[in-house]
């Protein structure tokens, strides 16, 4: 498994705050789906309220 970096913006209020998380992943899209995963269940936002800009390999 590879480290990902994820970058983007999730929405906290009423304004965006740009964010960016390393994750053990298989590939990019899992790597994708955690992020979007992590952050639905720690801050309780939706999917739509997260914007995934970049997807690295670290």
């Amino acid at each position: 498994m590879a480290n990902y970096i994820v970058e983007g913006r999730f929405k906290a209020g009423v304004q965006w705050e740009n964010f960016s998380k390393e994750v053990e992943s298989v590939n990019e899209n899992t790597a994708r789906e955690k992020v979007l995963s992590t952050f639905g269940s720690k801050h309780g936002i939706n999917r739509n309220q997260i914007k995934i800009e970049s997807v690295k390999e670290a």
